[in-house]
């Protein structure tokens, strides 16, 4: 009876181990198999989820699928502690100033801008109520030298008004490189879905899919440059004006020699101007009367000349001798 216990007691025990010893292999067996088909299916699963999608329709980055490049742009526009993003700001100026001579704030303008390595854009220049001129001027400048570019331009004459406006667009920057980013790697893979398309639907699928997406690429490519644009050069809005009322003290002070010589002269020929408008509008008369006075004297030298009989005289009495002088 004693060794039937003691057989029966250990048994169970030896069962205990054995199924634990099975549970651990079995679970093994599943990680091992789990790591495997895992493999398998991250090296395919690019070709399956690029089939899969350019079957379904919409372009990562374009309508229903708008949400795909979000995240890479919350991944990229998150760098690394140790690397330096790079501010892209927006700035632009509008200055309003009056000057003594427009033409040469234009001159002194268009100078400072080159000399600074921008450009004028655009230039206006209108005479007002034929007294004085206004100019408006389009400057875009480097960013570097937007300030010193101010400066130059406010020193030039009387200061009217002055606005700035500075705006930050770095996220904005970035997330426009990063759609470009999936965009072209979208455009890449419908291209080599059609070197492996065999049939000609598909081929035809895949040809819409990839004008779309190129579309949108070329879209996001010319935000990128209009923002790389903006972003390198300021702009500034210059607007010229000269003084309403001339003739004052100040303008009278800087009158000189030459001034009156200029003045004269321009005198002496609107007079020469307005003699020869008036033999103008005299000479048909002028002409018209000494054809008649040639007329006239042609005329009278050949008429013939009346005979005129000489009238009698009548004698005269003789007058009577005055008496002689009394003794």
């Amino acid at each position: 009876m004693h060794f039937d216990r003691h057989t029966d007691s250990h048994p169970p025990a030896r069962t205990r181990r054995r199924s634990r010893v099975a549970a651990a292999a079995g679970l093994l067996v599943v990680l091992l198999a789990t790591g495997a088909c895992g493999g398998a299916s991250d090296s395919g699963g690019e070709g399956f989820r690029s089939a899969a999608d350019s079957k379904a329709g919409p372009a990562p980055g374009a309508g229903a699928g708008e949400a795909a490049p979000k995240p890479a742009a919350g991944a990229s526009s998150a760098p690394d502690p140790g690397s330096a993003v790079a501010v892209h700001v927006i700035r632009t100026a509008t200055l309003a100033i009056e000057v003594r001579s427009v033409p040469k704030a234009v001159a002194a303008a268009r100078s400072t801008a080159e000399d600074a390595g921008g450009l004028v854009a655009d230039e206006t220049t209108e005479r007002v109520d034929d007294t004085h001129d206004m100019s408006r001027l389009v400057l875009r400048v480097p960013q570097a030298r937007y300030d010193e570019v101010l400066r130059g331009l406010t020193g030039s004459g009387k200061l009217l008004s002055r606005t700035s406006n500075a705006k930050d667009v770095t996220g904005q920057v970035v997330d426009v490189e990063s759609r470009i980013a999936t965009q072209r790697a979208s455009v890449a893979r419908i291209r080599d879905l059609m070197d492996k398309a065999g049939k000609l639907t598909d081929v035809v699928t895949l040809e819409g899919e990839l004008s779309s997406r190129q579309a949108d690429l070329e879209s996001l490519l010319a935000q990128q440059a209009s923002l790389k644009d903006r972003t390198t050069l300021a702009t500034v809005t210059l607007e010229l004006s000269e003084p309403e009322g001339r003739g004052d003290g100040s303008e009278e002070e800087g009158t000189g020699f030459l001034d009156a010589l200029h003045g004269g002269w321009d005198a002496f020929v609107t007079m020469l101007r307005w003699i020869a408008v008036a033999i103008g509008a005299t000479a048909p008369f002028l002409a018209t009367a000494a054809l008649l006075v040639l007329l006239w004297r042609l005329l009278r030298g050949r008429l013939p000349r009346r005979r005129t009989t000489p009238s009698r005289r009548v004698p005269e009495a003789p007058e009577a001798p005055e008496p002689p002088p009394a003794a």
